[in-house]
């Protein structure tokens, strides 16, 4: 009994890992080139001149992969930049799930 939920389990992770790079290669084609939801309510909450001084400072530390893209490479740089993210997170979530289970 344990060998098949065994089984059905790592076929439920298989099938999820795929589902997510899956999602992760046609997200820059499916994305809406509008403000996302944070943002653009932020402009309805926080005042345009507050805003404006927000958006000049510098950034307390550099994002590897600004607006999920390599500067250059169009749609494959996005795709390239969502799939290595989705790859890394996968792995963090697998070592702290073997972390856990000690």
């Amino acid at each position: 009994m344990s060998e098949i939920m065994s089984e059905n389990n790592m076929k439920f992770l298989y099938a999820g890992i795929a589902i997510a790079l899956l999602i992760s290669v046609l997200a820059p084609f499916i994305a809406s080139q509008d403000p996302d939801g944070l943002e653009s309510a932020s402009y309805d909450v926080i005042d345009e001149v507050k805003m404006a001084a927000m958006e000049e400072m510098d950034p307390v530390f550099e994002s590897p992969v600004p607006d999920y893209a390599i500067e250059g490479h169009g749609k494959t740089g996005e795709v390239v930049a969502i799939v290595s993210g989705t790859l890394m997170m996968l792995v963090i979530a697998f070592v702290i799930g073997k972390l856990v289970k000690k």
